[in-house]
């Protein structure tokens, strides 16, 4: 009897080991086959995670080899990398904006103007964007165009109005000048420059003009008394240079009043108050016309020595050599 009792009971407990076992077998591929729904749809993730990954760390290298490129002078690799980024992430205005710079640093205005206004879709109001159009405008130029987006940047920077003086001149519209110019003084914002043109297109209208009896390049002068056009004006202001002449602060005096938005009078004015050693005269003339110079090296070149000529008779050394490196480093 007392044998097949425990008989009995090692067979219940054969029983509830194999049920625990079965179990333990249950829970584990319950275990294993959630682990492996789990990994499952990790993988079906990280694909689409990995792809943009990769595009950003590639959009950031060649967008920083741009600006190194740019750095060293390399626009057209800089374009290279920049035509990247805008493969891999279309329209993005940075990327837009640097292809703009790029292109005008080559001179190609047309590509330049195309990337600006693409960049300045995507931000219309933008700034630096503005002011580079602007610029860009200015060396094609087209001062039409330029104007309607300066006055749109003096929308919101009333100071930066004062641009528009100068692109009515070389836009051949005395009367836009006198206007702008009307406004900036009510505003009280004519700064030492702008009252100076002011006073030159004042006196622009009540010019007298008087006849030379001086000898000395009589043919020049009275062609220019004759036919007071940019052309004669040009030629006896050479003339007057070359020989020292002191009549070229007289004719370069008045060429100021005809053609305030000629460059190359303000240098000839600049040059003779040199000459006489009115060097603070000098720089405020030169200064007011290198505004006028575009995308002309010789005569900025030219500009910059004769700022070095005035710093020097004023003793300003380091601003002397400042400008001297200037000229060197545009002529190179």
């Amino acid at each position: 009897m007392i044998i097949q009792n425990l008989h009995k009971i090692l067979k219940e407990k054969r029983s509830e080991k194999r049920e625990h076992g079965f179990s333990i077998r249950l829970v584990l591929s319950f275990f294993f086959l959630l682990f492996s729904f789990f990994l499952s749809a990790q993988d079906s993730i990280p694909p689409s995670v990995d792809i943009i990954e990769k595009n950003n760390l590639e959009f950031q290298q060649h967008f920083f080899k741009a600006l190194s490129d740019k750095a060293i002078f390399n626009y057209q690799k800089a374009i290279e990398h920049l035509e990247k980024c805008n493969q891999i992430l279309p329209n993005n205005k940075a990327v837009l904006f640097e292809l703009s710079k790029n292109y005008d640093k080559l001179g190609r205005n047309p590509e330049a103007l195309n990337y600006i206004d693409l960049a300045l879709n995507e931000e219309p109001d933008n700034l630096w964007m503005l002011e580079h159009k602007v610029t860009t405008l200015r060396k094609m130029a087209n001062f039409d165009d330029a104007i309607v987006a300066q006055k749109k940047i003096a929308v919101t920077h009333p100071k930066k109005k004062q641009l528009l003086v100068f692109l009515h001149l070389q836009n051949n519209n005395i009367k836009g000048a006198k206007k702008v110019l009307t406004e900036l003084k009510e505003a009280k914002l004519l700064n030492a420059r702008l009252r100076n043109i002011e006073e030159k297109l004042a006196k622009r209208d009540s010019i007298t003009t008087q006849k030379e009896k001086t000898v000395v390049n009589i043919d020049t002068r009275s062609q220019f008394e004759k036919e007071k056009s940019f052309d004669n004006l040009k030629v006896l202001l050479e003339k007057l240079a070359l020989n020292n002449d002191a009549d070229l602060l007289k004719y370069s005096e008045e060429g100021l009043i005809l053609f305030p938005a000629q460059p190359f009078v303000y240098l000839m004015n600049g040059k003779a108050h040199n000459n006489n050693k009115e060097f603070k005269k000098a720089l405020e003339s030169l200064q007011n016309g290198i505004d006028f110079v575009i995308d002309n090296n010789e005569i900025e070149a030219k500009f910059y020595l004769e700022m070095s000529k005035a710093y020097q008779g004023l003793n300003d050394i380091k601003k002397s050599n400042s400008y001297k490196n200037k000229a060197a480093k545009i002529l190179k």
